[in-house]
């Protein structure tokens, strides 16, 4: 485990775009995420850099070195901000080491104390290792979507939706 005291979180910069262009288009995220191209990576991270500017992005650093990255999608129509879906990915040298914890819980208490969500809710797709925290943190299983992705292979994955209430 990292030492506490190396660890901290704060909002995404502009300059932390390169770090998460490269979590993003590692293999084993790409596993678990819909994107499979530089150019899907590229309107990711527009995507990214928009809730950025909202300030709704977070870096977790160890030793003042970006690790890994969560965005709460928080929506600018008033009917739908009460509800959040979010996102995590963590640069493969730093997985299994408790960053995703933290920054889970980071993000549930942002999401519900500065953004005033109620319902905070994620997209996986089947066989992400990150469901367990998941459970962990209290979320459940909502809905299965059977045959979302299909891979280059010709295979399909399921998209499983979960939800925690704050």
């Amino acid at each position: 485990m990292i030492d506490e005291k190396l660890i901290s979180i704060r909002p995404m910069m502009e300059s932390d775009t390169p770090i998460l262009e490269r979590i993003l288009n590692e293999p084993e995220v790409q596993l678990y995420y819909p994107m499979s191209n530089s150019k899907e990576v590229s309107d990711a991270l527009r995507v990214w850099n928009f809730y950025m500017r909202q300030g709704s992005v977070f870096t977790i650093e160890v030793g003042k070195q970006p690790a890994g990255l969560a965005v709460v999608y928080v929506s600018s129509y008033e009917k739908l901000k009460r509800q959040a879906l979010f996102a995590i990915v963590i640069g493969k040298e730093y997985r299994g080491q408790g960053l995703g914890s933290k920054l889970l819980a980071h993000i549930i208490d942002k999401a519900k104390n500065e953004f005033g969500i109620k319902l905070l809710h994620l997209e996986m797709y089947e066989g992400n290792p990150a469901k367990s925290l998941y459970e962990r943190f209290g979320f459940k299983h909502y809905a299965t979507h059977e045959r979302f992705l299909k891979e280059a292979n010709g295979t399909y994955k399921a998209k499983i939706m979960m939800e925690l209430k704050l």
